[in-house]
């Protein structure tokens, strides 16, 4: 059988050569390297670049955020200290009431009020007080008016005799209505047999007569007050302790009344109260009491000076080349006051009065804070000295603005606080 010829032919298959696929696989990443390297390095510039904007971007805004910042926490204050005077007086002045202009001008303040105390009586006397009361005489006799004598006794339905106090006339009758008038009465005799409920009373004097059942009276309210027996006693001298005392507590008690409603801008001095005595009484509760009730009434007058007039007349009188500022007297409360005629004047109608300031007064200049803002508004930080040249009332200020980079002031004056150090 014929040979293949290529039946022993041997195909020899070549391994690959591993050095040189590796001097290969080593050359493409030096390959790549240097191609890439230009695009990384656009990459890092890049970079740069946008870190940069960003940091740019960061600060502006902050810049921006402190700006708005120092704008929404901007705060202003001003501490004045005002321009004082020390003036001595000894002043004779004058003020009318509810006077217009610069005139010293008074007004009246009027509480009236009560105090009361009991006290322990230590002794006995014997006491001897008639019942007293109120009765109104009725005429239905005729039109014509009737005189009654003082002391007219009076018969009442309990059987007792009661006087009146003074004489008097009963009117006629108008028509059918009845003539009557008004009468205080007492017993014909003390003792508590005589207290009594209301009653009815004859005219002792017309029995007998036409007029007797035509004319009558009737008691408003009780009788009362009589009374015949020992009765707990305190001397005089002890009562007029005691009337001092009620007297002292109830003038403090209506001057603190009337210095809760002084309105402002007014003043009340000590001295310019005064206490008129309505009533005082003793009043025994029963006759075996030994605890005796005082009870005092009175009204308190007090007058009340226009603040501001009065230191302006005071300030006129004692500051040399004064100008007429608005001005205050920090303690006017510390000043003696006397009133000219004192207790005897009637303070009904009282229109004009004369008076004595005596002490040592601080004049105080006032700041008008409105203007003095208004003043301020929007200028330089610098300015700030100019602008207090202009107010001879200040005598010396601060200006403290935060935060502390700010130059000017603000264009509202609500943003602005004034501090004025007036003295107490």
């Amino acid at each position: 059988m014929p040979k293949n010829l290529l039946q022993d032919v041997k195909v020899i298959k070549h391994k690959p050569d591993r050095a040189l696929d590796s001097i290969q696989i080593e050359r493409v990443p030096e390959m790549r390297e240097k191609e890439t390297f230009p695009k990384r390095a656009r990459q890092r510039d890049h970079g740069h670049r946008r870190r940069y904007m960003l940091w740019l971007v960061a600060i502006v805004a902050i810049i921006f955020f402190l700006f708005a910042l120092s704008h929404f926490f901007l705060k202003v204050v001003i501490t004045v200290n005002p321009k004082i005077e020390a003036a001595v007086l000894d002043e004779n002045l004058s003020a009318s009431k509810g006077a217009e202009g610069e005139v010293p001008s008074f007004d009246l303040i009027v509480i009236s009020g009560e105090e009361s105390k009991t006290v322990q009586a230590t002794e006995e006397k014997d006491v001897a007080e008639r019942a007293e009361g109120v009765a109104v005489i009725y005429n239905t006799f005729s039109s014509a008016s009737q005189l009654l004598s003082i002391d007219t006794r009076l018969e009442g339905s309990n059987g007792k005799i009661y006087k009146t106090k003074k004489a008097l006339v009963v009117p006629g009758m108008k028509g059918n209505t009845p003539g009557s008038v008004e009468v205080g009465i007492y017993a014909a005799e003390p003792g508590i047999e005589y207290n009594s409920i209301p009653l009815d009373f004859t005219i002792f004097g017309f029995r007998g007569t036409p007029k007797y059942s035509k004319f009558y009276a009737r008691s408003k309210g009780p009788i009362a007050g009589g009374f015949k027996g020992k009765s707990p006693f305190i001397s005089d001298v002890q009562k007029a302790e005691v009337l001092n005392e009620l007297k002292t507590a109830l003038q403090s008690k209506l001057f603190k009344k009337a210095a809760d409603q002084i309105p402002s801008g007014f003043v009340l001095f000590e001295g310019a109260v005064f206490l008129k005595m309505d009533d005082n009484s003793v009043d025994l509760t029963s006759p075996e009491d030994k605890v005796l009730p005082f009870k005092l009434k009175g009204t308190l007058y007090g007058i009340l000076f226009d603040g501001n007039k009065l230191a302006k007349k005071i300030a006129g009188s004692k500051i040399k080349d004064y100008d007429g500022s608005p001005v205050s007297i920090s303690n006017v409360q510390d000043l003696s006051f006397t009133l000219a005629g004192g207790d005897n004047i009637s303070f009904g109608d009282v229109k004009n009065i004369n008076f004595n300031l005596k002490g040592s007064a601080k004049i105080v200049y006032t700041l008008d804070e409105a203007k003095f803002k208004s003043d301020l508004l929007g200028k330089s930080k610098k300015d700030f000295g100019k602008i207090l040249l202009q107010y001879p009332n200040i005598d010396s200020a601060d200006l403290d603005i935060s935060p502390f980079w700010k130059m000017s002031l603000p264009d509202k004056s609500k943003d602005i606080r004034v501090i004025v150090n007036y003295p107490k």
